[in-house]
């Protein structure tokens, strides 16, 4: 197999993963005993692993090649399903989701890297593609739960399966993982100063920062705003955020050819106004194909942020032997989780005292910040990074 066609695997296994146990979480709660404030806590646990591990997870694969580690991940990511479902109260319940939130970090932060040496290797954009294997994953694991849902599986028969397809297709794969370094890389690596100096990496953290509050606001909230706001069935307000999560894989598989032609930069800042703009339409324009089309338009504009930020982060710690990139990528990486984190509670919060509208307007203004983040940032990188 590959390099490209392994790593376009291990994305599709990661979102795999994610839209396996995301899917059973009703049925986990009902296991656990847990009402929606309890649960909202036990849910932060996936949260927290993500968010600690990832800098954690970017150092060890500069000093010792992110293929192990990557390897490993995946492993754990398969066995912790099982273990999520012997879950029998809300603390291991959530416990459980720490666990396996840290293995989802170390496996999201390794095969970044991988793509990015592929990329390297190869000299296209194809992360973009690379990330729609982890939607097209995420799809495959909500549809694997639906059904056995509908077969009224328990969550440990269906975890035992999905854990039992995972550690398959990691051992076909595993061999042919790239990524690696040397002993003198891990020299530099130990000796490299601190990520935290470059304002060009911290430009990219806040272009996915933006981006990450904004598609985590789209996935909780998008259907509630349907539903209260624009009057729509729960069916129906589903198809918002399915019209969202379509746009932005298919935008992210045919992008290539639009990423050629505008360069990362430009295509961050369109991105960036377009997302913004169809948030803006959703919530001004009171009528519900207003909100489909605002939905679908922000999973266009955003479908390429993170891809191209991590390209863009990669290349910044690029080494003159071509190596390099992993902190760069677990910092970037760690500060788009905290988006993923803050974004829900942020709308929840600001709805809680006015409204849906004005919560997800003020979203659509935070997205529109994606524009003056990548200008920056495209002037910061013609100058010296200090790292």
């Amino acid at each position: 197999m590959s390099p490209r066609l392994v790593t376009f695997v291990v994305f599709l296994l990661n979102g795999a993963v994610f839209g396996t146990w995301a899917s059973r979480v009703p049925a986990l709660a009902g296991q656990v005993g847990a009402d929606e404030g309890v649960l909202g806590l036990a849910l932060l646990g996936a949260s927290a692993g993500l968010a600690f591990t990832a800098p954690v997870a970017a150092r060890i694969c500069a000093v010792y090649g992110s293929r192990g580690v990557l390897i490993a991940s995946t492993l754990l990511c398969s066995l912790l399903l099982p273990v999520l479902a012997l879950s029998q109260s809300p603390l291991q319940m959530g416990l459980s989701l720490v666990a396996l939130g840290a293995s989802v970090a170390a496996m999201d932060v390794s095969m970044n890297i991988a793509a990015v040496t592929v990329v390297r290797d190869l000299r296209r954009p194809l992360m973009p593609q690379f990330h729609a294997g982890f939607s097209v994953g995420g799809l495959i694991g909500s549809l694997g739960s639906a059904a056995a849902a509908q077969a009224q599986w328990t969550p440990m028969r269906h975890f035992l399966v999905a854990a039992l397809i995972g550690l398959i297709v990691t051992a076909i794969v595993a061999k042919s993982i790239p990524g690696g370094v040397g002993e003198r890389h891990r020299q530099e690596a130990t000796e490299r100063a601190s990520v935290l100096k470059s304002p060009v990496l911290w430009l990219l953290a806040a272009v996915a920062l933006c981006s990450a509050i904004a598609e985590g606001a789209t996935a909780d909230w998008s259907a509630l705003f349907m539903v209260r706001e624009r009057g729509m069935g729960d069916a129906a307000a589903a198809y918002a955020y399915a019209g969202f999560s379509v746009t932005m894989a298919l935008a992210r598989w045919f992008g290539e050819p639009v990423q050629r032609k505008l360069g990362p930069h430009r295509l961050l800042a369109a991105g960036g106004g377009l997302a913004a703009t169809g948030l803006a339409l959703t919530v001004l324009v009171p009528v519900p194909a207003a909100g489909y089309a605002g939905f679908g338009l922000a999973g266009l504009g955003l479908a390429f942020s993170f891809p191209v930020v991590m390209d863009l982060a990669g290349e910044a710690g690029k080494r003159a032997d071509g190596s390099g990139g992993e902190r760069e990528l677990g910092l970037v990486t760690t500060i788009a989780y905290t988006g993923f984190l803050a974004g829900p509670p942020i709308v929840g919060g600001l709805a809680h005292v006015s409204s849906l509208v004005l919560s997800l307007g003020f979203v659509a203004l935070v997205t529109a910040l994606i524009i003056p983040a990548t200008w920056l940032a495209k002037r910061a990188t013609r100058q010296p990074a200090g790292v």
